[in-house]
C-alpha cells in the first residue's frame, strides 16, 4: 500500500472514530464499534482495550470484540507483566515486528492459539488522560519483513488520545463499580454476622447491637456473662448463642444458680457417687457431665456463694471436676454461658464475688437493654404474645386497641419482657369481643381516660362516652385518619364523626398514613 493511499485510510478511520465519539453515549458500545472499525478499515485485528486499576496495582482486559464478557474479566496482567503490562508501565508504547521472536508477548486471552505467530505484527500504546496512564490500546496487524511500524504506531496513538478521554470515564466507572462490590462484601460479611435469632423478637437499636455480639461470639468457645435487668430474657440470648454455633447438636443445660440449696449445689453440678453421702441411694452424673458437648447455662451466678464460686472456677480454668464421693477426675467439653441481674463488678468490690472468678466468667460480656429502653419492640412483642395466648387459651383475640397501645407504650416495665407477657396473658384471658381494652390491662397499666371526670364511681354516661371514643379512635387507626372512611366504618356520618373528634379532645391527625387521601 503507497502512502498516499494509507493516508486516505487513516483519514477515513480517524473521521469514522470522531463520528462514533460524538453520537454514541454507551461507553463500551462506542470502543467496541472503534476496534471493529480499526479491523474492518485498517486490517489491525483483534484489538483490545486494558485499564489500569490503581486500587488493585494491575491490569485488566476491558473491551475485546468476539470475546465473551466472563473471559474478558479473568485477563489480567500484573504491572509490567508482558508487553501490555510494560507499555502501562512506561507509558511508552511498543511494537513488534514478528510475534514468534519476542517472548514478551504473553497472549493471555489466547486468541492467536491457532494462527501463525510469523505473520503477526502486535502494535500497543499507552493511553493517557491529563499526563495519566489509563489504560493500552493494542491490535495485531501484518508482520514486516523489512521497515518499521512507526507510521502505524503512530496513527494508534492518535486512536488512543482521541478515546482517551471516555476510556478514563471508563476505567473510573469500573473503579467505582470495584469499590462499590467491596463494599457490598464487606456489608455482607457484617449482616452475616448479625444473627437475628428466632428465639428473640426485637428490631429495635439497642437489641439490633445485641445481635452482632450474638454473631461475633457463636463460632468459638469463649465464655460469655450476659447481664441485665430481670426479666429481659438473658435465658433467650443464651439459647440463641448456644443455637447459632457449631455446638447446637449438644445438650443445652439450664442451671438457676439462685434455685439450688448450697449442701446440693456440689452433687447438683459435679454428681456424685452411690453412698458418698447419706441419701446417696445410686450415682448421679452433674450438670456439667450432661453438658458434655454442649453448653451449659449458669444463670444468677451472682447467688453463688464464695465456698461454690471456688469450686466452679476449678473446672473454668482446667475443664476438669471430681464427682463427690469419685477418685477419678473426670474432663468435660463444656462452653459455660452465664448471666446475672447483679453488678458483679460492685460485689467483687465488696468482697461478695470472687476477683478471678468474675474475670473467667466476664470474657465476653453482653449486656440486655431493659424492655422500657427497647422502644417500638413493645408493640412486637405485645402482638406476639397476643397470637400465643390466643392459641393457648382458645380465646380468639384479634388485635390490641389503640388506647391500650398508648397504656402499653407509657408504662415503665419494671419487670420488663416477663410482666409484660403476663400483662397479655391476663388481657387475652378476660377479653371477650376479639380486642384488648385498656381495661383489659392489669390495673398498673391502665390510665386515666381524657375528657373524663375523675370521680370514685363512673357514670353510666362517662362509660358510654370512654367506649364510644375508644370505638373512634379505633376507626380512625384503621383508616389512616380518613375520617369519611372512619364514618363508613361505623355506619354514621362523616359529620357525626367530626362532632365527636372535637367532643373528645380526638387529634385524628396522629393515625394519618401515607397514601391514603386526607379529608
Amino acid at each position: 500500500m503507497d502512502a498516499a493511499h494509507r493516508n486516505i485510510r487513516e483519514l477515513s478511520a480517524l473521521y469514522g472514530v470522531a463520528r462514533l465519539l460524538a453520537t454514541e453515549s454507551d461507553i463500551e458500545k462506542m470502543l467496541e464499534n472503534i476496534l471493529t472499525l480499526l479491523s474492518d478499515e485498517m486490517g489491525m485485528k483483534r484489538g483490545m482495550i486494558t485499564l489500569l486499576m490503581r486500587d488493585f496495582h494491575e491490569v485488566h482486559l476491558d473491551i475485546a470484540p468476539g470475546m465473551k464478557k466472563k473471559d474478558i474479566r479473568s485477563v489480567r496482567y500484573g504491572i509490567g507483566e508482558g508487553v501490555t503490562g510494560k507499555v502501562i508501565s512506561t507509558g511508552r508504547p511498543m511494537a513488534i515486528p514478528k510475534l514468534d521472536e519476542n517472548p514478551l508477548f504473553l497472549d493471555r486471552t489466547g486468541a492467536r492459539r491457532r494462527i501463525d505467530r510469523m505473520n503477526l505484527a502486535f502494535i500497543c500504546v499507552p493511553i493517557k488522560y491529563r499526563k495519566d496512564v489509563v489504560g493500552a490500546l493494542s491490535v495485531d496487524t501484518v508482520a514486516r519483513k523489512t521497515g518499521t511500524l512507526e507510521d502505524e504506531v503512530n496513527f494508534l496513538s492518535a486512536i488512543a488520545d482521541m478515546i482517551a478521554q471516555r476510556v478514563s470515564a471508563r476505567r473510573k466507572n469500573e473503579e467505582e463499580n470495584e469499590r462499590l462490590e467491596r463494599e457490598n462484601k464487606g456489608l455482607k460479611k457484617q449482616l452475616e454476622k448479625i444473627i437475628h435469632p428466632r428465639e428473640i423478637i426485637g428490631n429495635s437499636r439497642v437489641m439490633k447491637e445485641v445481635y452482632v455480639l450474638i454473631g461475633q461470639v457463636t463460632d468459638s468457645n469463649t465464655t460469655v456473662l450476659i447481664t441485665g435487668e430481670t426479666g429481659v430474657g438473658k435465658e433467650l440470648v443464651a439459647a440463641a448463642i448456644h443455637n447459632s454455633s457449631p455446638r447446637s447438636g449438644g445438650p443445652f443445660i439450664r442451671v438457676n444458680c439462685a434455685a439450688l440449696p448450697e449442701n446440693l449445689l456440689e452433687s447438683e453440678l459435679f454428681g456424685h457417687e452411690k453412698g458418698s453421702f447419706t441419701g446417696a441411694f445410686e450415682r448421679r452424673v452433674g450438670r456439667f457431665e450432661q453438658a458434655h458437648g454442649g453448653t451449659i447455662f449458669l444463670d444468677e451466678i451472682a447467688d453463688l456463694s464464695l465456698a461454690a464460686q471456688a469450686k466452679l472456677l476449678r473446672i473454668l480454668q482446667e475443664k476438669e471436676f471430681d464427682r463427690v464421693g469419685g477418685g477419678v477426675t473426670i474432663k468435660v467439653n463444656v462452653r459455660v454461658i452465664a448471666a446475672t441481674n447483679r453488678d458483679l463488678e460492685k460485689a467483687v468490690e465488696k468482697g461478695e464475688f470472687r476477683s478471678d472468678l468474675f474475670y473467667r466468667l466476664n470474657v465476653f460480656p453482653i449486656h440486655l437493654p431493659p424492655l422500657r429502653d427497647r422502644g417500638a419492640d413493645i408493640l412486637l412483642l405485645a402482638d406476639y404474645f397476643v397470637q400465643k395466648y390466643s392459641s393457648e387459651l382458645k380465646n380468639k383475640v384479634l388485635r390490641i386497641n389503640s388506647p391500650a397501645i398508648d397504656a402499653l407504650m407509657a408504662y415503665h416495665w419494671p419487670g420488663n419482657v416477663r410482666e409484660l407477657e403476663n400483662c397479655i396473658e391476663r388481657a387475652v384471658l378476660t377479653s371477650t369481643d376479639g380486642v384488648v381494652h385498656v381495661f383489659n390491662l392489669p390495673p398498673s397499666l391502665q390510665m386515666k381516660e381524657r375528657g373524663i371526670k375523675e370521680t370514685e364511681y363512673s357514670t353510666l354516661d362517662e362509660l358510654v362516652s370512654a367506649y364510644e371514643r375508644d370505638l373512634i379512635e379505633d376507626a380512625l387507626k384503621y383508616s389512616g385518619g380518613n375520617q369519611s372512611e372512619a364514618a363508613r366504618r361505623l355506619g354514621t356520618t362523616k359529620r357525626i364523626i367530626q362532632y365527636k373528634i372535637d367532643k373528645y379532645g380526638i387529634d385524628y391527625k396522629r393515625y394519618r398514613s401515607r397514601g391514603l387521601p386526607a379529608d
